[in-house]
């Protein structure tokens, strides 16, 4: 399952919130992938996630799949909404 979210933080997916996403996907058994462009990192990976640089007004891809693929999805997208990250496309 996928899910497209728009950035809409003035300071993008800083340190903070990135580090509370990644804890939250490692949380879950699924594989959990963000798309940004042609690049794909592990949403698992701290160091994958901050290398992307995901600043306001960019397109971001969730890729998930697993025997939780559903609950953790919704985890990061209301993590998402909720933190003021981004918006869903």
């Amino acid at each position: 399952m996928e899910q497209y979210f728009l950035i809409t933080s003035e300071f993008g997916i800083h340190a903070r919130p990135a580090t509370r996403m990644v804890n939250l996907a490692m949380s879950f058994h699924s594989e959990i992938d963000l798309c940004l462009n042609d690049k794909t990192v592990n949403l698992k990976s701290i160091m994958g996630l901050m290398s992307l640089g995901i600043y306001k007004g960019e397109l971001i891809k969730i890729i998930v799949s697993g025997s939780d693929a559903e609950k953790a999805m919704s985890s990061i997208a209301d993590f998402i909404l909720t933190e003021n990250l981004g918006r869903l496309v």
